[in-house]
């Protein structure tokens, strides 16, 4: 028996909290023996392992009362990780200020200070910053529509 991604994506909206705290930055199943289904969520706040842990929980549930519980899967509810592009300009809120590299549809790549959301989820104001010679020259902001970025990713930085 294959799982429907579709289906699986509606049990997952099911399964997140009222409140809007949450929300699915991408679902994954993998074309094996015994499948395995792969949850990203994310929230404004972020989030930690017991709301993955509640998700998991109640999608376990839906998963198995519509597709019975002799189905043999693996399910895997989880947060992205540091080093994971952002996909959802949802993602985007809790990291104003920081230092992101993007990738944009022209093939250009730009990193910079994410200095703002644009109202009604527009895009993002981004103050590049350029090297040069053991130097930093901080540009004035410009505006990156979402439609432009292919990936952003936040800049780590250890210093």
């Amino acid at each position: 028996m294959t799982l429907d991604r579709n289906l699986l994506l509606e049990m997952l909206r099911d399964s997140l909290p009222l409140e809007g705290t949450l929300f699915a930055v991408d679902l994954t199943v993998s074309d094996s023996v015994r499948p395995k289904v792969t949850v990203t969520l994310d929230g404004e706040q972020g989030l930690g392992i017991d709301e993955c842990a509640q998700v998991s929980r109640r999608l376990a549930r839906r998963i198995e009362e519509h597709y019975g519980d002799e189905l043999s899967y693996t399910l895997e509810v989880t947060s992205p990780g540091a080093d994971q592009p952002l996909r959802d300009p949802r993602q985007y809120v809790r990291h104003v200020g920081r230092t992101l590299h993007l990738k944009l549809q022209d093939g250009t790549e730009k990193t910079g200070k994410f200095e703002s959301l644009l109202p009604e989820g527009a895009g993002i104001e981004l103050a590049e910053i350029l090297k040069e010679k053991h130097k930093e020259k901080i540009l004035p902001a410009i505006t990156v529509p979402f439609q432009d970025i292919t990936e952003a990713v936040v800049v780590i930085s250890f210093k």
